[in-house]
């Protein structure tokens, strides 16, 4: 949510020489994670800003290839994400539509909750969970999930609109993880629990008013998502082909602090980092660094206004429409990005999510010359057609696209 909530937003892409001359905000940067050469990686939804990039570019300038191995608790995955939001149904349903993410879980009154109302959506190992309060008085032994305070979601609410509260982990040892991160600095938001059924829960604060939650649980349960809530079953849903999460972004007033504080407490690496001269253009700045577990398939980017740009940094822009720090984007992985795109594409005017506008025709002619060899035109025509980006690297071709800010703010 790049002036705003949060998007959904693919790998990162490299800015070089623009064949736009009239260059657009800001391009990401992109990741060096194993990618396959094939025209079907992933890419899937996303924004934060729009993305100017080119087809020809040379490796950024500080790219981290080594894995000290540093992890501080065994991370295994992404979980869940969890919006906080007024109304759980209405911003399950929007999701679910622009998605192809059907409900899988709920916990609410239906299922004896009457503390809070919370939908689970589900695409693969995408799991996005929304979560909004009842009325106060409630019974709080009836919620699902422990941590969940009625006042502070509704304060959250009033100071960031619909966003991100939760960045969920699968982690080995939910309580391992809280004691080895509390050791390491992380301030802590919530003490483990045992939730039954083999399942952990704890907290610490991550950036802002975001927190890291950690979960654990057997392998194999055949609990549909956390005790406490109820599966349900859509046979007839339609799958977009959205697989899991790529990376989480956080946006930060000052990004040394926020950086050594999340790397202090969990151990993770420096997989990249970029600089305005990077990333951004003449339009707009940032500096970011991309924190990474062991396995680096859970990615925690981390992103810094940089001022005296031409125009203001878009970083900046979310701080004051968020109302602080907070998760700018979400980039979400696709089996086959072109058909998720149309996909997508279809209900974009039908209440599912916009798409950044496309690049200049001009930059499809470069995107023959250095992947031509790999997409044949068919699909570099309807690459053009879909409006996806496309980069290229020794290990393989990354298309992506970027969604326009999913919420008002």
């Amino acid at each position: 949510v790049a002036p705003s909530p949060p998007f959904i937003t693919p790998h990162f892409s490299r800015k070089a020489v623009t064949d736009n001359p009239e260059p657009l905000p800001h391009a990401t940067k992109k990741r060096t994670h194993t990618m396959p050469p094939t025209p079907t990686t992933p890419a899937a939804t996303g924004a934060g800003a729009a993305a100017a990039v080119t087809p020809e570019h040379a490796w950024p300038r500080r790219m981290v290839r080594f894995n000290p191995r540093s992890d501080r608790f065994h991370t295994l995955s992404f979980h869940h994400v969890e919006f906080w939001c007024a109304d759980a149904a209405s911003a399950a349903g929007r999701f679910a539509f622009a998605l192809g993410a059907p409900l899988a879980a709920r916990s609410d009154l239906s299922t004896g909750n009457s503390v809070h109302a919370s939908q689970l959506l589900r695409s693969g190992n995408l799991a996005f969970l929304f979560t909004a309060p009842y009325a106060n008085g409630c019974d709080a032994a009836t919620a699902s999930l422990p941590s969940f305070s009625a006042d502070a979601a509704r304060r959250f609410s009033a100071d960031h609109g619909l966003a991100v509260r939760s960045i969920a982990l699968r982690v080995a040892d939910a309580a391992e993880a809280f004691r080895a991160s509390v050791d390491g600095g992380a301030r802590p938001a919530f003490s483990p629990v045992d939730l039954g059924r083999g399942f952990g829960f704890a907290e610490v604060e991550l950036y802002g008013d975001v927190v890291l939650r950690f979960v654990s649980h057997p392998d194999g349960t055949d609990v549909p998502f956390l005790p406490g809530f109820e599966g349900v079953s859509n046979p007839g849903a339609v799958d977009y082909g959205l697989t899991r999460f790529d990376h989480v972004v956080g946006n930060v007033p000052e990004l040394a602090s926020a950086a050594a504080y999340v790397a202090g407490f969990t151990g993770f690496h420096e997989f990249a980092e970029f600089t305005t001269e990077d990333v951004g253009t003449a339009e707009s700045g940032l500096n970011s660094m991309v924190l990474a577990n062991n396995s680096e398939g859970v990615l925690l980017p981390l992103n810094e206004p940089v001022h005296g740009t031409k125009r203001r940094s878009q970083i900046q822009t979310f701080l004051e429409h968020h109302g602080g720090p907070g998760v700018q984007h979400i980039a979400v992985a696709s089996s086959d990005v072109l058909r998720t795109l149309r996909e997508m594409r279809a209900r974009s005017a039908m209440g599912g999510f916009d798409f950044l506008p496309p690049p200049l025709p001009k930059y499809y002619e470069g995107v023959r010359r250095i992947a031509g060899d790999v997409l044949s035109e068919a699909q570099i025509k309807e690459c053009q057609e879909l409006g996806v980006l496309v980069d290229r690297d020794d290990q393989g071709v990354l298309l992506q696209i970027f969604t326009k800010p999913v919420g008002d703010r």
